[in-house]
């Protein structure tokens, strides 16, 4: 887990690497809503890197608009790497950029079970050399404070996605 508490330096890092590589992101958010967009957008200069941000709360929206297959919905959840995977695939191919990320999980206070407790977040982040997962469970925190440490994850797998 992150020890990582501000997105700013991250967002800024991004920001200047991905400027100079002349490369482009898109975001694709479930349970931050847009926080890593958000993140991004607050740089001065990330109109060079940053495309769009999918925030898709709903599987329908999932469906629509990033092309997520309804059998992976049905057999494996909205809170799944396969989700996930298929979410950060769908936002790069849908906006042609180098990167996207994605986001999936479970915030709380409730909506949780023993398999998908509340704090369990997947994450893709997709781009040239292919798509990586990555599962964290944020344990018993409230729910702005797993958003922010989602938000923060994100942003250091596109961070990491582009090497510097």
């Amino acid at each position: 887990m992150s020890e990582v508490t501000s997105t700013r330096p991250l967002a800024a890092a991004i920001v200047e690497r991905y400027a100079a590589a002349g490369a482009t992101i898109a975001t694709a958010e479930s349970c931050t809503g847009g926080m890593v967009a958000a993140a991004l957008t607050d740089i001065a200069g990330s109109s060079a890197v940053f495309d769009r941000g999918f925030v898709t709360y709903s599987n329908a929206a999932k469906v629509a608009m990033l092309g997520v297959a309804e059998t992976t919905l049905a057999a494996h959840g909205a809170v799944s790497e396969e989700t996930a995977r298929e979410m950060a695939e769908g936002a790069r191919r849908n906006s042609g950029v180098d990167v996207a990320v994605s986001i999936t999980g479970i915030a709380g206070p409730g909506g949780g079970s023993p398999g998908k407790p509340v704090g369990l977040v997947h994450f893709a982040c997709t781009g040239p050399e292919g798509t990586r997962h990555r599962e964290e469970r944020f344990g018993d925190r409230d729910r702005a404070a797993i958003r922010q440490a989602s938000t923060i994850v994100a942003l250091e797998m596109l961070l990491a996605a582009l090497p510097g």
